[in-house]
């Protein structure tokens, strides 16, 4: 099980950033992976991994620190990013749509979302950990609480 939980991190950190344990214990959970702080902690430290203002590195330099970040750097992150590393719950009251997030996590799900320009969205109002997401009808808010939904369980 530890050969193929590391193999796991290995892949998500190639293909991803990652910024703290919380959002890799996240991301591992996704994959069917449930682990405690402690033993995320002992295989970021068997794996020699490395924490940087890009987020967790190979001791090579490949990873969040690497190519696939200098890319990430050119824009803001993605709705899909933020939506997995903050989204905890989706709901739709009306044209709106109400997005749960962790502690602190509203912001940039909320600025994701004003920057990627979905046509469904009018606009976005954050709190701490709650997004309001404003459509202009029911239909539009139907279709922007479904593609989160599949965001958030994917």
């Amino acid at each position: 099980m530890k050969l193929q939980r590391h193999n796991a991190i290995r892949e998500l950190l190639s293909s991803s950033l990652v910024t703290n344990q919380d959002e890799l214990r996240r991301k591992l959970r996704r994959r069917g992976f449930a682990v405690t702080q402690a033993t995320l902690s002992r295989d970021i430290h068997e794996l020699r991994l490395s924490k940087g203002p890009g987020g967790y590195s190979f001791p090579n330099g490949n990873g969040s620190n690497g190519h696939a970040a200098a890319q990430e750097d050119d824009g803001p992150p993605s709705v899909e990013e933020m939506i997995e590393s903050f989204g905890l719950r989706v709901r739709q009251a009306m044209n709106q749509v109400v997005v749960g997030t962790v502690m602190g996590g509203a912001q940039p799900v909320a600025a994701s979302l004003d920057h990627a320009g979905w046509p469904e969205v009018v606009g976005t109002v954050a709190g701490d950990d709650t997004v309001l997401i404003i459509c202009p009808d029911v239909r539009h808010a139907g279709v922007v609480e479904a593609r989160l939904r599949t965001l958030l369980e994917s």
